[in-house]
């Protein structure tokens, strides 16, 4: 194996938290399990083809830029001047030898640079010409995302790289292609690479640009003053640099008479991986997590398991790491958690709800009520919205969720937080309701 930098492949470690106790026949196993990836030139060439990694610099990788230049972008013309800066500031960020490419979006998806359907590889002289190549960029024309995420997707497809990823700005509405078009692309980009997306000014749709990032297993926010959007890009081309292996699946294997009810992340934010369920062999499936550099996630595991007597026990399910091989076969990473079922009939154990469990299941409860409690509020519904919104107030304060308390501040004033007592503010600026909206789903982790 050669001798990777830093840069290489995390080492990734699973951990368990749950309360295994059942009563007589119950059927219920949840647990909480904590993914992190620490540290690098642990495993290198042994998770994929040794030619992806370059010896001190990090994985390869390719990223395609997509930027709105439709015509609302000249509204005010400081939009288009910023999303230019925020382009440079991008590409400013790429580490050496990246491939990149800058997409023009409107009605048409459009190469910016450097065209010929090519990516440029990083260095001081492309960036430069990259830069040369922004202040090109126009407002004019209409809206279909789906061809500017296609045409990334292809440009993307041509590398063979290890790192595949997409940013994409918009400001306005999906308005020049039909919701099914876009469905249908994102369905074919889904795994081909991740993409994080914003939403700069206030004219766009809070679930068009939640959904293009949770399809393409990447982060979504809402930029509401475009001077901003030079420092979210930097930040942003920065975790994507920081990413060191792709396309890595949560595999959960269960017992015969034993199935998934659901799983989903939880930290750092909400996200629903049930539905994504690839079939990986008898008794087991992948769920799709994404690329990842250093970090830690949290996945909510909920098993249905046969019932059984008193004194029994059962593995309820196993779960591993793997990431895709050029083969065609997968790789196991080396880490594995044990969720386990015991039926007891002691009360105490079998009534008692694990801390980790307990808290995600607040955080998700939170992401819901508040788009509930918005799109209540959209629709007229004061008293349904006040409820909603209240209840979310209340989770965000049990749960510690200051960051999220924050936003709900914007959009009702709090009587009683302990009790989630609220009243409507009669007037919302249009900002503030779309960042509570658009980052309703991130999570606090649980203090251990």
């Amino acid at each position: 194996m050669a001798n990777f930098s830093k840069s290489s492949v995390p080492r990734f470690s699973v951990d368990v938290y749950q309360n295994e106790y059942l009563p007589q026949g119950g059927r219920e196993v949840n647990a909480i399990v904590t993914v992190t990836a620490t540290g690098g030139g642990t495993l290198g060439s042994a998770v994929t083809a040794p030619h992806l990694y370059a010896p001190g610099a990090g994985p390869s990788a390719a990223v395609v830029v997509m930027v709105d230049c439709s015509g609302s972008m000249d509204y005010p013309p400081a939009k288009m001047h910023h999303a230019r800066q925020a382009t440079a500031a991008a590409i400013a960020t790429l580490r050496d030898g990246v491939r990149f490419a800058v997409v023009a979006g409107t009605h048409v998806a459009t190469e910016v640079y450097p065209g010929g359907g090519r990516l440029a590889v990083a260095d001081a002289i492309t960036r430069e010409q990259a830069r040369t190549a922004l202040r090109r960029l126009g407002a004019g024309g209409g809206t279909a995302i789906g061809t500017w995420l296609r045409l990334a997707g292809r440009l993307l497809a041509s590398q063979d790289v290890a790192i595949r990823h997409g940013i994409l700005l918009t400001d306005g509405r999906n308005e020049h292609e039909s919701p099914d078009d876009l469905a249908a692309t994102l369905d074919a980009c889904a795994g081909r690479f991740t993409c994080d997306a914003r939403g700069v000014g206030t004219d766009w749709e809070v679930k068009e640009v939640t959904g293009i990032a949770s399809a393409l297993l990447g982060t979504a926010d809402i930029v509401a003053d475009p001077a901003d959007l030079a420092a979210d890009f930097a930040g942003m081309m920065e975790t994507a640099m920081g990413k060191e292996v792709a396309d890595v699946a949560l595999r959960v294997w269960t017992p015969v008479g034993a199935g998934i009810r659901f799983v989903k992340q939880v930290a750092p934010a909400v996200e629903e991986l049930t539905g994504r369920r690839s079939e990986a062999g008898p008794r087991a499936g992948d769920y799709p997590t994404g690329s990842w550099g250093d970090e830690s996630r949290d996945y909510h595991l909920c098993v249905e398991v046969p019932g059984a007597d008193i004194g029994q026990e059962m593995l309820a399910a196993r779960v591993s790491l793997v990431v895709p091989q050029p083969d065609g076969s997968t790789q196991n990473l080396g880490a594995q958690g044990l969720v386990r079922a015991v039926w007891t009939d002691d009360l105490a154990a079998s009534t008692a709800i694990s801390p980790q469990v307990a808290h995600y299941t607040g955080q998700a409860e939170l992401a819901q009520v508040i788009q509930e409690g918005l799109d209540l509020r959209k629709a007229g519904d004061s008293d349904g919205a006040t409820t909603k919104l209240g209840r979310a107030v209340q989770l965000a304060n049990a749960s510690g969720n200051a960051g999220t308390a924050k936003l709900l501040s914007k959009v009702v004033d709090v009587v009683d937080a302990a009790t989630g007592t609220v009243r409507l503010k009669a007037k919302v600026e249009e900002a503030d309701e779309m960042t509570l909206e658009t980052r309703s789903t991130k999570t606090v982790r649980v203090k251990k």
